[in-house]
């Protein structure tokens, strides 16, 4: 496969480094227009196999379907924008109260927002309301947002914070990175020394649990790596939340809506959080966050958090088809992750046994990891050859998006076929071999 980067994809990018602020734009000269199902196309006709569903929101497929398209469609010609938090609609309310079936018992509150990001702040001040305490826990790895409240509980990587602090009140405590222990010990025999540290560390020497609002958790670490915690990790987190009244929040914001294999990922560790947060893939590709708290939580004061698009109707639209889809479709749509999921893992696991390069290989469902190091002895970062794996794999047509240090991640449309996965994980391993030489 010929990927030609002409003078048209050339000139885009010259324009976007002359006029725009500079982002996380990926080193690939990639310049989408359209796309559907597996694949998608850039501006000078080139196809590329998608398996970065566009950091997590195609997650039925590039560019959605065609029952949210039309749905947006329909919206458009009726009221776009309906100011909900000052005036009162019938369709969002109708899709929260459709949401919360999805939902653990006991759930029955919504806020929507924009973007993940904005969930996460709206989860925080709420937090704050519903205990009267000040303090936050979040995780070492954590990526929450880049807005200050929840850069604040970020620590994914330190070039995201420099010069913005002083951040709010939060502590970072130690996630099980198993594969890179900061205690240098192995699970099971580590006796989950990270929860450990923070009960006799920092519950004890920093902050007492009685001042913690909210413990914010990623089911499975995002842009931290594609980190899998141990379910008695999670479990211990939710006793020592409820031990010491605290709020756990579960940021879905990239592993929820079915990515996993479950609606939320954190059912996969058998654990209820008390606030979940969920953007991203909910309405299909257009801008939506969305806050749901239980009911035992109560309410917040009038005036106390608002915005001026949450629940925007364009969103609420698309989110109310993608929904009716997911349910429609189900059975299906899980079996095709789980089936996915044994495929890709299967693959990775043989390039891990074959390539001395493929330090770790970790996911659930269509959420899947694989940690590239120098040797795998000594577990050195393979950051330069993750990126030329990830640049070298795109010239062969395959998108693909990296994380934490070294660490590919694989995320395509849940609706992903398997015969288009053969071909994406060709692409990875004959790259994998070449840089292996």
């Amino acid at each position: 496969m010929t990927i030609n980067i002409d003078k048209k994809i050339k000139d885009a990018i010259n324009k976007d480094k002359k006029f725009m602020l500079t982002t996380t734009r990926s080193d690939y000269p990639f310049v989408p227009k359209t796309g559907k199902g597996d694949f998608v196309e850039d501006i000078s006709g080139n196809k590329f196999i998608d398996f970065s569903t566009f950091i997590s929101v195609y997650n039925m497929g590039v560019n959605a379907n065609y029952e949210i398209r039309e749905a947006i469609k329909k919206q458009t010609d009726v009221l776009i924008h309906g100011a909900f938090t000052d005036f009162y609609g019938e369709n969002p309310v109708n899709f929260a109260e459709d949401l919360l079936k999805m939902m653990p018992k006991g759930f029955g509150r919504v806020f929507f927002s924009n973007s993940g990001t904005e969930s996460n702040e709206a989860a925080l001040k709420f937090s704050k309301i519903f205990t009267k305490r000040q303090y936050t826990l979040s995780f070492y790895s954590a990526f929450h947002g880049r807005t200050m409240g929840s850069l604040g509980l970020t620590a994914s990587r330190s070039s995201q914070k420099t010069h913005f602090g002083p951040f709010n009140s939060n502590i970072h405590v130690p996630y099980a990175y198993c594969y890179r222990c900061p205690f240098g010990k192995e699970y099971p025999s580590c006796g989950l020394a990270c929860v450990d540290y923070t009960k006799k560390n920092v519950l004890k020497k920093e902050v007492p649990g009685k001042e913690v609002s909210a413990i914010f958790m990623e089911p499975i670490q995002g842009e931290g790596g594609y980190i899998v915690p141990p379910k008695e990790f999670v479990k211990e987190i939710r006793k020592l939340a409820d031990e010491n009244g605290i709020v756990l929040v579960a940021d879905e914001v990239q592993s929820g809506y079915m990515r996993t294999g479950k609606f939320l990922a954190l059912d996969n560790f058998d654990v209820t959080a008390d606030i979940y947060t969920m953007a991203k893939s909910i309405a299909g590709g257009v801008p939506m966050g969305v806050t749901i708290t239980k009911n035992s939580l109560g309410d917040i004061p009038a005036g106390s958090h608002a915005n001026t698009f949450g629940g925007n109707l364009l969103a609420v639209a698309a989110a109310e088809a993608s929904l009716k889809h997911l349910n429609k479709n189900i059975s299906s749509i899980r079996n095709n992750i789980k089936e996915g999921s044994k495929l890709i893992l299967k693959r990775l696991n043989e390039m891990k046994e074959k390539y001395e390069i493929v330090g770790d290989v970790r996911g659930i469902g269509l959420m899947i990891g694989v940690e590239l190091v120098k040797d795998k002895k000594s577990k050195e970062p393979a950051v330069k050859e993750r990126d030329e794996i990830i640049e070298n794999c795109f010239y062969n047509g395959l998108i693909l998006l990296p994380a934490g240090d070294s660490v590919i991640r694989i995320i395509p449309p849940l609706t992903v076929k398997h015969s288009t996965l053969e071909k994406g994980l060709d692409i990875i391993e004959e790259q994998i071999r070449k840089i292996s030489k």
